[in-house]
């Protein structure tokens, strides 16, 4: 047992020793040349990732942008509902301008949660004209202060665009099963 460590101990100096004389080898060799001798960094291997945008593609994305690209110009991207009782429905329409050059054509509209449904213009909206997306939104279940969002995708440049609501939601006065159990209602 003792033989094995001190074998180890042996191999790891021997390791350490040799490892740093290529390092001190390399780092003389390269200031002998002059007087004054700049050591180039160690270059990082590329790991090529399609995930990761480069400089180079972020540039071309910039230049390449469409200026004729329809564009989503809304009166509000916030409605603010104030404050509602549980269990209430709230709708609110948003507008919005195409103030493009082109039609514009959404895609899709998605809720960031299952009490708000919207539904948006199918139809292509001509530049100049105007489009609706039309959210509502179900207190049911809900408590405190809420901020339902809506993701728009259309072929607008950035494709992404977001609405939001915002509001509070009050407890119903209808009393629940509590520690005694259920509440008898008259």
């Amino acid at each position: 047992m003792k033989k094995n460590l001190i074998l180890s101990f042996a191999m790891a100096v021997a390791l350490m020793a040799t490892s740093c004389t290529e390092n001190n080898a390399t780092d003389t060799a390269a200031t002998t040349g002059s007087d004054v001798a700049t050591i180039a960094p160690a270059t990082e291997a590329t790991v090529d990732n399609p995930n990761i945008a480069t400089t180079e593609q972020t540039a071309a994305t910039t230049t390449a942008a469409n200026p004729n690209a329809p564009a989503m110009s809304f009166k509000e991207t916030v409605y603010d509902f104030g404050t509602v009782k549980q269990g209430e429905v709230v709708n609110h329409t948003f507008t919005f301008t195409n103030t493009g050059k082109e039609p514009l054509i959404i895609e899709n509209a998605s809720a960031s949660c299952g009490c708000t449904v919207p539904e948006w213009t199918k139809t292509p909206v001509a530049p100049g004209q105007t489009g609706e997306i039309k959210v509502q939104f179900n207190s049911t279940g809900k408590y405190g202060q809420q901020a339902p969002m809506v993701t728009i995708r259309a072929n607008t440049e950035p494709n992404i665009t977001q609405v939001s609501l915002k509001g509070t939601v009050e407890a119903s006065t209808i009393p629940t099963a509590g520690a005694d159990g259920p509440v008898k209602r008259n």
